[in-house]
């Protein structure tokens, strides 16, 4: 969970796009009543890249990436009071909302969606593919053939084997899937993936690097025969004597692990991704 804190003038500097929004005014903004007894939550369509409140008087948080709580820190203001402003960046757009106290409960706003009327586009260059762009690529790969068969790893009676790898802009969208041959259930503890080095003699040191996915399509925990997901990382390149594994393990203590390695021969045949995948069947 982030606590949202007051950004000032210069930390505004960060953000070049956001002086190029047209001027408004909080008269024309759209208005929240808000009170210190009600908590107001408010939704996006898309993760949330950056929150401004204006003044002290209002404090927040973030319990999830496209939402945000909003609550007045103390009593004693007049109704029809501009408590703050508050700004909410989003990967495409932001949009703005002037916060008036109210006494009375009942008016107080507990949810709030933004709506499309209220979003003012924003085009943000550290964005090159928007999360929901490319879950829409990510669930039509899930959706299609296997295109490779000679890439897989059997352990504990399971086969986990790769099934296409595509190039979308900066980023690899990687499929794979796990067949389980046992009548034992998988419960995941966490799917890792990193690069290692191919082949590891004692008188050297394994490197392994850590990499983060982007986005992992299926938020499922457990399995019992079959498992099917897509993980998107940023492309990048590695030599030739290092592997690209995928790692899933098991929440017991006498675990299941099980990994996938991928060669730099097999990203750099990633196909490019072909946008007829993109239309409805």
């Amino acid at each position: 969970m982030r606590i949202l804190k007051i950004i000032s003038l210069g930390m505004m500097a960060m953000f070049p796009a956001l002086s190029t929004f047209a001027q408004q005014t909080y008269e024309e903004m759209e208005h929240l009543t808000v009170n210190e007894q009600v908590t107001t939550i408010i939704t996006a369509s898309e993760p949330i890249r950056f929150v401004d409140i204006s003044t002290d008087k209002v404090v927040g948080d973030q319990p999830i990436n496209n939402a945000i709580r909003l609550k007045p820190k103390e009593t004693g203001h007049e109704d029809g009071e501009v408590l703050a402003i508050v700004t909410i960046v989003t990967e495409r757009y932001r949009t703005q909302y002037a916060l008036l106290y109210t006494t009375r409960l009942q008016e107080a706003v507990t949810d709030k969606t933004i709506e499309l009327r209220e979003q003012v586009a924003y085009n943000n260059p550290a964005v090159s593919m928007p999360i929901s762009e490319m879950t829409q690529f990510a669930r039509r790969i899930w959706n299609s053939p296997a295109k490779y068969r000679n890439v897989s790893n059997r352990e504990h009676r399971m086969t986990m084997r790769l099934n296409n790898i595509y190039a979308v802009g900066d980023y690899f969208f990687i499929d794979f899937s796990i067949e389980n041959r046992t009548n034992i259930r998988f419960d995941i503890d966490e799917i890792r993936i990193k690069l290692a080095d191919k082949k590891v003699t004692k008188a050297t040191n394994s490197q392994i690097i850590e990499l983060h996915p982007v986005l992992v399509l299926e938020p499922a925990k457990s399995f019992r025969h079959g498992y099917r997901n897509v993980i998107v990382i940023k492309k990048m390149t590695f030599p030739n004597d290092k592997v690209l594994t995928i790692e899933m393990t098991e929440k017991q203590i006498s675990g299941r692990n099980i990994s996938l390695n991928i060669d730099y021969e097999d990203v750099l045949s990633a196909d490019s991704f072909n946008h007829v995948l993109l239309e409805e069947y």
